[in-house]
């Protein structure tokens, strides 16, 4: 039976990729393992009188190249496996779009669908405070994630700085824009994504107004890259979210499933569009980009077979199993992996970071442009390399993330 421990399979990848490089067997051993793993149970008072007991985790994975960075979710599946596995991509994909981060990752047991606003607040601000010397502008920066967001993002600033006795912006990425914030943040991960597909058409010849695209998963990245691509000329044919999957073949009009999502909250009842059952069937429709925007472990070898599309672009992190990318490869799929389609987030966060480091706040049109000149310049260094050794892009990918942090390693030396 296949292994769907993300840890494990973090561990597959970095293996093929350790291999290719010929690492030795101490830098494998320290760059596979995380600098330290941070587990806490915290009391909180809910809304009823009563105390309940959360478990919190962060995880940080490399500094050697920067402070720790990555985001934190809230998710009743967040388990420590999920967390380490998580801030391992976080060091890689960093060190692929080479930004001078690490990589670290953090996460609360919970399900907010079932918090009020206040409750989700004394959790986060308790759980800040349980973290707190461990996080920090030049330790460890934290960011949104899965069921977080910028309202999050500033309890915890807050909390932070109450503790510290001034105002400092620069512990978190993701903020709102009048609180530190950057300008394009919020859509940047999907705008990595969008990218990306980009790059693989114009590479593959190809015309973005002949294409159609899937998105599964319609939260902050999955809407933003729907949008986007649209933009582009992409016709999107299928959606889903946490409720359903819905399909037009004559395409389906982004801005109106936003405003439904506006008011509805989920996709279920929405009438413009046929609705697939069971939902996971949205990864089968056939289509041109196949853009898997949910959580991990979606194309696995269980439906990879059914697999029906030109390129799959990964705007979630660990979407697709070390299986799955084997019979993805002998279909003739490309495969645009997790740390280089979905590092916009954190490339436009790390602007973010110098712009509060800076006390500036640069327009909207400067981010962008920085942003996909990164991003660009990364999709190109990927795809030479995978030419020049005859890999796949998500062996590539990790060969220069992973050969970036060692050639770092063995500058810095090891301490004493």
């Amino acid at each position: 039976m296949e292994n769907l421990n993300p840890y494990h399979i973090a561990q597959m990848q970095f293996d093929q990729a350790a291999d290719k490089l010929g690492l030795n067997s101490w830098m494998r051993d320290f760059l596979k393992t995380p600098d330290r793993n941070v587990s806490v149970d915290f009391p909180v008072k809910m809304d009823d009188g009563s105390i309940k007991i959360f478990a919190g985790y962060r995880v940080q994975h490399n500094n050697t190249r920067g402070p720790y960075k990555g985001g934190l979710r809230f998710s009743p599946e967040v388990n420590l496996d999920e967390v380490r596995a998580l801030a391992s991509w976080m060091t890689w994909k960093t060190a692929v779009v080479n930004v001078p981060f690490g990589g670290a990752k953090g996460g609360v047991v919970c399900d907010p669908r079932k918090l009020s606003t206040c409750e989700l607040e004394r959790i986060t601000r308790r759980f800040t405070y349980e973290i707190r010397n461990v996080i920090g502008p030049d330790v460890d920066i934290p960011a949104p994630d899965v069921n977080t967001n910028a309202q999050v993002m500033t309890w915890i600033v807050d909390t932070y700085s109450m503790w510290n006795g001034h105002s400092e912006f620069r512990v978190v990425t993701g903020k709102p824009t009048f609180l530190g914030g950057s300008y394009g943040r919020a859509e940047a991960t999907g705008r990595g994504v969008m990218v990306a597909a980009m790059k693989a058409v114009k590479d593959a010849g190809l015309e973005p107004q002949d294409l159609t695209a899937v998105i599964q998963g319609f939260g902050n990245v999955g809407s933003h890259t729907a949008r986007l691509l649209a933009e582009q000329g992409v016709k999107i044919i299928g959606i889903s979210d946490i409720s359903t999957a819905i399909h037009n073949p004559d395409g389906i009009d982004v801005q109106d499933v936003e405003a439904y999502l506006k008011k509805n909250k989920v996709l279920e009842g929405y009438d413009k569009a046929q609705h697939i059952r069971p939902k996971e069937k949205v990864l089968e429709l056939k289509t041109d980009i196949l853009v898997p925007a949910a959580l991990e472990n979606q194309i696995t070898s269980a439906n990879a077979g059914n697999v029906d599309c030109r390129f799959i672009v990964e705007g979630a992190n660990g979407p697709t199993t070390p299986d799955a990318d084997r019979i993805l490869k002998k279909k003739g799929i490309l495969v645009i992996p997790d740390i280089l389609a979905n590092a916009g987030g954190v490339t436009a966060s790390y602007y973010e970071w110098v712009q509060n480091v800076q006390r500036e706040q640069w327009p909207y049109e400067k981010v962008v442009t920085k942003l996909e000149k990164k991003l660009v310049q990364a999709y190109n260094d990927v795809r030479d390399l995978a030419e020049r050794e005859d890999v796949d892009m998500r062996i590539a990918a990790y060969m220069i993330a992973i050969g970036r942090v060692a050639k770092a390693t063995e500058a810095r030396g090891v301490f004493p």
